[in-house]
């Protein structure tokens, strides 16, 4: 499997995206946000066609959308701040509209389904270094801003008076958000980028106590699920994105199954001390 370059850029680029997005997707999670990402994948589309019927890379494309996309629904929330979720709905729709009317024009159906479900065969060299120069932002952004992307999802309006600048830390995580979620679209694909945003996180609050160990173990899963979806989807040549997701559906069941166990024998501990 190693002997092949493009396996080893896969992998390369998959290690990164996988700390990369539960890191972000802890935050939204919290924030209450996790279908910003969902939107921002599918609008993402929109821009790889933009590519592809233009001739330059499509993920320079997505994210040029992307980037325009979440500062946009940032924009709708702030000036409909009880409706949030009209600004997302909003955002996706257009974007998915947008997506629609423009494969029409977009050459090779092949390349265009590459963005919609991933593959580790489409993996350049270009690609790699564009996930490097991203994934050290996020990262440092990422434990730079811990405590304030914290205080925010509990309340902006306390983590402001506490001396947050909210409006900076908001625009720096948005900006930093809509690349990784564009950069993900060739490997995990973008109907399922928001899948790897949501189910580490929500394997790992099954059995988190605290936020901290949520965020160490959203991306300790993230890393373990992409890994092996990447080695399977190799193997089985089936698609990344699909092969991805399938793990993590599977790693939050036995999760659920272990949690439900370990409550079972707590519960039965206590009786014999009880008694």
């Amino acid at each position: 499997m190693l002997q092949y370059s493009f396996m080893r850029y896969a992998l390369l680029a998959g290690l990164m995206l996988s700390i990369m997005i539960p890191m972000i997707g802890v935050v939204m999670v919290n924030r209450k946000t996790s279908m910003v990402g969902d939107a921002l994948s599918h609008t993402s589309l929109a821009g790889v066609a933009v590519g592809l019927i233009l001739g330059f890379d499509p993920v320079i494309g997505a994210i040029v959308i992307c980037i325009f996309a979440a500062f946009s629904i940032e924009g709708i929330r702030r000036r409909f701040p009880h409706y949030g979720d009209m600004a997302t709905a909003v955002i996706m729709s257009t974007g998915l509209g947008l997506a629609a009317i423009l494969t029409k024009w977009a050459p090779g159906g092949n390349n265009f389904e590459t963005y919609l479900f991933g593959s580790i065969s489409s993996v350049t060299v270009a690609d790699l270094r564009n996930v490097i120069i991203v994934f050290i932002p996020v990262v440092l952004a990422s434990v730079a801003y811990y405590g304030a992307l914290l205080d925010i999802a509990i309340d902006p309006n306390l983590a402001r008076m506490a001396g947050v600048r909210v409006k900076r830390v908001n625009a720096i995580f948005t900006f930093l958000t809509a690349i990784t979620v564009a950069l993900a679209c060739k490997i995990v694909g973008a109907l399922l980028v928001a899948s790897l945003i949501v189910l580490p996180v929500a394997t790992a609050l099954i059995v988190s106590r605290s936020y901290k160990m949520t965020y160490i173990i959203s991306v300790l899963l993230g890393v373990l699920y992409t890994m092996s979806g990447i080695v399977i989807s190799y193997y089985q040549d089936v698609p990344t994105g699909g092969a991805i997701v399938i793990m993590a559906v599977i790693g939050m069941i036995l999760m659920t199954i272990y949690a439900r166990v370990r409550k079972i024998h707590t519960k039965e501990a206590l009786k014999d001390i009880h008694i």
